[in-house]
């Protein structure tokens, strides 16, 4: 009977050990890192209480997860939410003043995460503020990202919400297109030289889910120089450009060699909408599915 009990109680306490093992282990384990390799801090619903986000994309994000009230400063692109709009401008957010970025007494710096942001962020942390470096030009990486904000703001839960609901709207929007046929088009960003969007932008990824085909998605660069002549020969089915552009294009003798120009199928996206990926990629491929495929969706 001793040996029984003796027994139970060695296989009791491996028990427990391998436990205590297994929980040390997974409080050691390293959580994730951002765009720099740097480890994300985590937040809590109210700290980090200010917050400068110099990363178009990330302001979104902490404004529609409720965090918009803890930004003390923003990009001079930040442009939507309209409250975003009341935040100090501290410039374009690339190579900031990291001055200014501390003037705003900041317990989190958000950055995009590009080799030119490199030096602030080693700047901002030797001056003991954290910093969340991310790069965001695919949709996926949004996913990620407002998934690491909401951790570095203390609240996963919206952020997951957050992104649920976007990719419910880009699943549905998709779904609504998938057995249309996909026109080819042109996405002119700029004029001199001509500027495009290639495989490596998010905004391919927007235009195959709205039932469109990039007559350059062939390219691996996000946003390649092309030639007219080169535009000619791809003979896209439509061109898509914001509204200053495309009446630069329309007004053009030599724009309407394009097939597209020349029979008027230059369509006007909001570029306010679609100009970054971040929760607002749902309304955008909707919009550009409205676009393309008048009647498909509601």
């Amino acid at each position: 009977m001793y040996r029984l009990h003796g027994r139970v109680a060695l296989l009791l306490l491996l028990a427990a050990t391998v436990a205590c093992s297994s929980r040390a282990s997974d409080a050691g384990a390293p959580g994730p890192v951002d765009d720099y390799g740097a480890p994300v801090p985590r937040g809590t619903h109210t700290a980090p209480a200010r917050i400068v986000s110099l990363n178009p994309t990330t302001t979104q994000i902490l404004f529609a997860i409720g965090a918009g009230d803890r930004v003390v400063g923003r990009t001079s692109w930040d442009l939507w939410p309209d409250a975003a709009r009341r935040v100090p401008d501290l410039g374009p957010g690339l190579r900031p003043n990291v001055e200014a970025v501390l003037a705003r007494h900041p317990d989190l710096v958000l950055l995009y995460a590009s080799n030119d942001n490199r030096a602030a962020a080693s700047q901002l942390r030797a001056a003991h503020v954290p910093v969340l470096a991310l790069k965001v030009d695919r949709i996926e990486e949004f996913r990620r990202a407002a998934l690491l904000v909401g951790r570095a703001t203390g609240d996963s839960a919206r952020a997951a919400t957050v992104v649920d609901t976007v990719m419910r709207t880009l699943d549905r929007v998709r779904a609504a297109t998938a057995h249309l046929p996909h026109p080819t088009v042109f996405w002119h960003v700029w004029d001199a030289p001509i500027i495009t969007i290639g495989r490596g932008s998010y905004l391919t990824q927007l235009l195959e889910i709205a039932g469109g085909t990039n007559v350059y998605g062939d390219l691996p660069q996000s946003s390649p120089q092309v030639s007219l002549e080169d535009i000619i020969r791809r003979d896209p089915d439509y061109v898509l450009a914001g509204a200053e552009g495309a009446a630069r294009v329309r007004a053009s003798a030599e724009w309407r060699a394009v097939g597209a120009v020349k029979a008027g199928r230059v369509l006007v996206v909001d570029t306010t909408l679609i100009g970054m990926p971040s929760v607002r990629l749902g309304e955008a491929a909707v919009s550009l599915a409205r676009l393309l495929h008048p009647g498909a969706l509601p």
